[in-house]
């Protein structure tokens, strides 16, 4: 069995004239997609919703990665184009959820998604089983992807179907990193956030006349008055504890790497749980000097998608 540890990686060199969090975080936003040659399938869920997944199938019997994307992204976003452009040059079949709300349409349910919902990541696992007849699934996590991958390793411990698995940029106290985004420049990442979620909010009131109004300018007001009581929470508060990733990283028994940079201001590195993530003996941690939230413009490009093949090669 191969020791996690002793994997080598190649450091991460910023390019020059990208050499800021920010600027990784926004340029590498507006970076070229790689066309994956993906199709897109719909699948129908216990609670007779559906889920759209974009799929590269290879049939060639490899693991499958399945793919999960960040706050108010979609499989369409360039860091899983692009990455499921890479896999499928490395001969991996992949499949990218869109949670709930998330894809080409609105989904049926009163329910959207949200940081701590691991029900549908259970649903997708099962189909990939059953779609690909394939023995081996690998799944990487990016931001809020990455946080309820987490939790679903933590939730399932040894009988967790993934076998081995990456979490890119995750927000580790939800709370904290919420209240953060009130701060400097996260403002304009946070406008663009509730942008969007309110619009998602008001087509959901054509669906469900009673669904919650957002008022408030905060994604923590839109967790407290639309994601809590939606779910089932008693509030922002209730919810972010319940959900946050901190909690699940002592109980991960599969192999997990953590690819985070230490100058993330979306998610700070400084609320991980580092004294859990140091004593499983199945966590590899890689947090680089520089780099962005999920951006990371490397002097030879390509330096994050290198990395995490390179994880589920060895």
């Amino acid at each position: 069995m191969v020791d996690i540890n002793k994997i080598e990686f190649e450091k991460f060199k910023p390019v020059w004239w990208a050499p800021e969090v920010h600027s990784q975080t926004v340029i590498a936003s507006f970076s070229k997609t790689k066309d994956p040659l993906s199709e897109r399938i719909e699948i129908v869920t216990p609670d007779n919703d559906f889920l759209e997944l974009e799929v590269v199938d290879l049939k060639n019997g490899k693991p499958v990665v399945a793919l999960f994307h960040g706050l108010e992204g979609s499989s369409e976003r360039h860091y899983i184009q692009n990455l499921m452009s890479d896999l499928r040059n490395a001969g991996y079949s992949s499949v990218a959820l869109n949670f709930r709300g998330c894809g080409k349409k609105m989904n049926l349910q009163r329910r959207m998604y949200h940081s701590g919902e691991t029900e549908d990541y259970k649903t997708l696992f099962k189909w990939i089983k059953e779609y690909f007849d394939s023995s081996e699934v690998y799944a990487v996590g990016f931001s809020l992807g990455g946080n309820a991958l987490v939790k679903s390793l933590g939730e399932l411990k040894e009988n967790h179907p993934v076998e081995k698995a990456v979490a890119v940029s995750p927000p580790y106290d939800l709370k904290a990193g919420s209240l953060r985004m009130n701060e400097g420049f996260n403002k304009v990442y946070q406008k663009r956030f509730l942008h969007t979620l309110k619009s998602k909010t008001n087509l959901k009131r054509v669906q469900f006349p009673d669904f919650p109004t957002f008022t408030g300018n905060s994604v923590y007001d839109f967790d407290d008055q639309v994601t809590a009581p939606v779910h089932g929470f008693e509030g922002a508060d209730d919810y972010y504890e319940k959900s946050s990733s901190k909690h699940f990283y002592k109980y991960v028994q599969k192999p997990l790497l953590i690819i985070h940079s230490k100058a993330d201001s979306l998610c700070p590195l400084e609320f991980a749980p580092f004294n859990d993530l140091k004593s499983n003996k199945n966590i590899r941690t890689l947090f680089t000097e520089s780099g962005g939230h999920v951006g990371f413009i490397s002097q030879k490009r390509g330096w994050l998608n290198r990395t995490i093949i390179k994880w589920l090669n060895s």
